[in-house]
């Protein structure tokens, strides 16, 4: 089973354009990111894919491997699947360019489900983590995910999922991290698949394979991380790297 990272990396992110190009104690975030998944040695191979020349000079004149994206992309997997289209692989994961404290623990869980799936039942994994502040539950950047019985996907929502309607149930919150395998296929699947309406209302990627059918494997984590979408957020990670 052939296993690769992909990094996609673009340069104007809407609420803090130029991120990935930030300092985090002497090197861009991007590159943070690169080299902790490469230090992870859990890969055949780690790009970043871009569509900057910037982010893509900044990882090859420091000896890292970076792709061009041809086309203006409206996310990650659409930027991703253009990139491995005519590779010999197997199964894709994709780690944000926003988090530099990329970490082994959490995905040797995703590739294990690939591992363990033979008979190739699941189309993606995912993680998520528990939260438990309710002013995170109710942030609508904060992405929420509902799981059947055994972990798999029912949907995902910027608003509170499940409703606490009956406050005395003991109900768990998780967030949905946003680092994926892919298996090849479904990959390719959702980049040839339109849009259709609940990925449109929400602008959540990950709800399209929903959508069409896809099996979502969740896995639970216990490292939240930091995710670098604001300003205040790069602060948080200079302090956390130190």
């Amino acid at each position: 089973m052939k296993i690769i990272s992909m990094i996609p990396a673009r340069y104007s992110a809407s609420r803090f354009p130029g991120k990935l190009m930030q300092d985090l104690e002497g090197k861009s975030v991007i590159r943070r990111t690169y080299e902790a998944t490469v230090n992870t040695k859990l890969f055949d191979d780690v790009f970043v894919v871009t569509d900057s020349q910037i982010i893509f000079d900044e990882i090859v004149n420091h000896g890292g491997k970076a792709i061009m994206s041809k086309k203006d992309h409206d996310c990650g997997s659409d930027r991703i699947a253009e990139a491995v289209e005519f590779m010999d692989i197997d199964i894709v994961v994709n780690v944000q360019g926003d988090e530099p404290f990329t970490e082994v623990s959490s995905l040797k869980k995703l590739i294990e489900v690939f591992k363990n799936d033979v008979d190739k039942g699941i189309d993606l994994a995912s993680l998520m983590v528990h939260i438990t502040d309710w002013e995170e539950i109710k942030n609508p950047n904060t992405v929420k995910v509902i799981t059947d019985k055994n972990s798999f996907a029912l949907y995902f929502s910027r608003s509170p999922i499940p409703f606490p309607r009956d406050e005395s149930v003991d109900v768990k919150y998780y967030k949905h991290k946003g680092v994926y395998a892919f298996r090849k296929e479904a990959l390719l699947d959702f980049y040839r698949l339109p849009m259709l309406s609940l990925e449109a209302s929400e602008k959540i990627e990950c709800i399209r394979y929903l959508e069409y059918s896809k099996k979502i494997k969740m896995v639970e984590t216990h490292v939240q991380g930091v995710e670098i979408d604001t300003p205040e957020d790069l602060d948080r990670a200079k302090k956390l790297w130190k």
